[in-house]
């Protein structure tokens, strides 16, 4: 079963098994950050994705999709190449376009829900 077939499902974001998901060593702009996530749920023609996503505290550079996503824990900033600095913390939205350099920097553990959506 893929997750495009799943049934209606809740899942308590906060306390989520997550996976490790390593980020590019170019990445990194300072510190340790580690990346871990999980996808719950997929398109059938992959395009849109929606799951969490934990980064630990560090500096890291991003190209970013188009998405939606909820703080739920954790505190950032995510400055955007040529636009806004985005102080994001628990219960903020943020919308980011695809194409968005961003570098983050996260000030303490931050976990997020998103909707992705890939050209």
């Amino acid at each position: 079963m893929t997750t495009h077939d799943l049934p209606s499902f809740a899942v308590h974001i906060p306390d989520a098994e997550l996976e490790a998901d390593p980020l590019d060593p170019a990445q990194i702009v300072s510190g340790t950050p580690e990346v871990t996530g999980k996808v719950l749920w997929e398109s059938a023609d992959g395009k849109q994705l929606r799951g969490i996503w934990q980064i630990t505290p560090g500096v890291v550079t991003d190209t970013e999709a188009n998405e939606l996503f909820v703080v739920v824990s954790g505190r950032a900033t995510v400055a955007v190449e040529g636009g806004a600095t985005l102080e994001v913390g628990p219960g903020d939205a943020c919308v980011l376009r695809e194409g968005d350099r961003t570098t983050w920097t996260v000030h303490e553990t931050l976990r997020k829900a998103y909707h992705i959506t890939l050209p």
